[in-house]
């Protein structure tokens, strides 16, 4: 019913207000209360259990008590007093040539009856709740008070935590704009100084010399060109997506409130289902990607955005780094091996993203394959083989193995790799060779548009190396899914293998990595899988987008569930992925009622008659009505329900923080 009458609420299209200009001390000491994860903090008001459930009882009843009670206990405080006056009188105690004396007890026998019924009756009529939400708001507005004069407002300095630099500080205060990317950015910046002498000297001499545009982001952005779209507070790092829904099935604690992501949720990773239009990209992965950007220009993450090149995920003016094969026009390619130091390692990690799933029983010998060609041939060159190369040894070139040989007796390391080049040549020709099934695979990779974007070669463009995640990148890799889909799918397991790995391995964790895949059906292995669970303790997470579970592995659908800790359902998803989804979410106690109606065969010979020419005059039976009501557990969503009744432009998430805190499935409007 609740799901209903939101799709009836929000069946008009809403148009968000203008926002006001931006002011950054209003900004800066904004009230932003602790709240549970999900909840956007900017101007958010906590819940109140006490005026939630005194809101949720309705006016007649609880003005009908509150007159009842007030007329009883009346009536009570009359008879009361005079019942006790009598008792002390018969007592003798009343009895006083004192006339102030006799008044001091009558009066006491006032009170304490009166208190006697106030306590009592009031508590029962509620008598407080009426006095708040009625009588004193009449009050508030029919009695005139002369105001106090008003107070001067509390000047706040918005740049206290700096003031130790000096008077450079006074260079923020010039009138100079200053934005909230700018007041974060300084922040951080002035927390990595730490007890540095020379540190701090830089710091005060580029705040002296700059003002708000101090230590910058190499690209000399203080905000996203083109402005923003989505709704951002970086003093939290939070971006608002949405807002929760005041519906039964939502805690208490969000209803109404403002629902956003921030790191401390993204490092769980998030696994976002949904049919094509139903705003995954819109609603999700470019509000996540413009927020990660936000950050990495205030010095506090890296992002690395993947999808199809038509897809919506900002222009390119939002990124240091565009890669996208199959594009002459790109000014960045892509290194194939992730600038791994262990050769081993890389060739794995390549291998896998080489083969597709239906290969995957010969991914071992492959992997063994790789690594018998790109460990000698980085120890006889120096580098890691380029794509051409690469396929050539695999497929047995014998002059590339020759030169090969020849590089490895010049370095003098032809003894220790003297076992890999005899076995890649037994392995030559043979039908049972995976090095021939790679270099077939390699094959759709050395393409004349897509050369140049790898490494490698003399044309090869600049290459980015997924170990650059120490640094505040803002990384868009447009994905060929139009000319060369299949190479597309393998980009993209290769740069979600790359990230998990290079984001656990990195020494310096203190910026936050994340990776926006947005279309990760071909990501998705079981290496990944390993690697995503490992990303809680590394301050990174992943966004992984998904048309459909189906298109998995039915062996890897329920441990990518288990691998990421927040799970969003989009409307329309089919009845089989929502069976995943309520699996995941489980079940909750829900109190139902069941009305029993049996006939009426109670009394004797006389009522037995009346019921009889009841019937005969009216063709009604006499019944009993009986009621039951019990716990039951049920499912906090079902699959009909996430196929069925969710309304558009909403969708059902879950969330789970890195430091455990949970929140169960919220209905989400995605709109505002």
């Amino acid at each position: 019913m609740e799901l209903n009458d939101a799709r009836t609420r929000h069946a008009q299209p809403h148009l968000p207000p203008p926002r006001p200009p931006f002011h950054l001390p209003t900004w800066a000491t904004a009230p932003r209360p602790d709240a549970p994860p999900g909840v956007y903090r900017q101007h958010h008001t906590p819940y109140d259990a006490g005026k939630a459930e005194a809101a949720e009882t309705p006016a007649g009843p609880l003005l009908l008590r509150a007159v009842l009670n007030l007329a009883v206990g009346l009536f009570v405080y009359l008879e009361g007093v005079s019942l006790l006056q009598g008792l002390l009188s018969a007592l003798g105690l009343t009895v006083t040539s004192s006339f102030a004396v006799s008044l001091l007890i009558a009066a006491a026998v006032n009170v304490a009856v009166l208190a006697l019924v106030l306590m009592v009756f009031g508590r029962m009529g509620r008598w407080a709740e009426v006095w708040r939400r009625w009588i004193a708001p009449v009050l508030s507005r029919t009695v005139t008070e002369v105001p106090p004069e008003p107070e001067a407002a509390p000047v706040v300095d918005i740049w206290a935590e700096l003031r130790p630099a000096g008077e450079a500080v006074r260079r923020l205060e010039g009138g100079e704009p200053v934005g909230d990317v700018d007041y974060v950015r300084l922040h951080q910046a002035w927390r990595t100084v730490g007890a540095d002498p020379a540190a701090w000297q830089e710091f005060t001499a580029q705040l002296a010399g700059r003002g708000p545009a101090a230590c910058a982001h190499p690209s000399e952005q203080r905000d996203l060109p083109g402005g923003r779209a989505g709704r951002h507070d970086l003093m939290v790092r939070q971006v608002r997506l949405g807002t929760a829904q005041d519906v039964v099935k939502n805690p208490a604690t969000h209803r109404n409130a403002g629902f956003a992501l921030d790191p401390r949720v993204l490092g769980t990773s998030l696994l976002a289902v949904g049919p094509a239009g139903t705003g995954k990209t819109a609603a999700l992965a470019r509000p996540v990607a413009e927020a990660l950007c936000l950050q990495a220009l205030a010095g506090a993450a890296c992002a690395v955005v993947v999808g199809a090149a038509d897809a919506d995920l900002g222009p390119d003016d939002w990124y240091d780094v565009v890669i996208a094969p199959g594009d002459p026009s790109a000014p960045y390619g892509l290194d194939l091996y992730g600038a791994a130091p262990n050769p081993d390692e890389a060739a794995a990690r390549l291998t896998d993203a080489l083969l597709p799933d239906e290969l995957a029983p010969r991914a071992e010998s492959a992997r063994t394959a790789m690594q018998q060609v790109v460990g000698p041939y980085r120890a006889g060159y120096g580098r890691y083989p380029a794509v051409r190369a690469l396929r050539a040894l695999l497929a047995g070139d014998r002059d590339g193995w020759a030169e090969l040989a020849e590089r490895l007796q010049k370095a003098g390391r032809r003894a220790e790799f003297e076992a890999d080049l005899q076995q890649r040549e037994r392995m030559h020709g043979r039908a049972d060779d995976p090095g021939a099934l790679l270099a077939d695979r390699l094959a759709l990779l050395d393409r004349p548009a897509l050369a140049a974007g790898f490494s490698g070669g003399p044309d090869a463009k600049p290459a980015f190396a997924m170990r650059a995640l120490e640094h505040p990148l803002r990384v868009r890799v447009k994905l060929p899914e139009r000319s060369h889909p299949e190479a597309a799918r393998m980009l993209s397991r290769l740069l979600l293998g790359q990230f998990v790995q290079a984001a656990a391995d990195r020494t310096d964790r203190e910026l936050f990595a994340g990776l926006v895949l947005d279309d990760a059906t071909a990501a998705v292995d079981a290496q990944a899988i390993r690697g995503i669970q490992r990303l809680r303790g590394a301050n990174a997470g992943t966004v992984l987008v998904l048309r459909t579970l189906s298109d998995l592995p039915e062996a890897l659908r329920a441990p990518l569930f288990g691998a990421v800790g927040n799970r969003m359902a989009f409307p329309g998803i089919a009845p089989w992925d929502g069976k995943l989804f309520s699996e995941a979410w489980g079940t909750h106690l829900v109190r139902e009622t069941a009305v029993t109606h049996t006939p009426d065969t109670s009394g004797g010979t006389v009522r037995r008659a009346g019921r009889l020419l009841r019937k005969a005059l009216s063709g009604t039976t006499a019944q009993t009505e009986s009621v039951t009501t019990r716990d039951v557990e049920r499912h906090r969503w079902s699959p009909s329900d996430l196929a069925h009744a969710l309304p558009s432009g909403h969708a059902v998430v879950s969330l789970t923080s890195v430091t455990g805190e949970q929140v169960p499935p919220l209905l989400v409007d995605l709109r505002h």
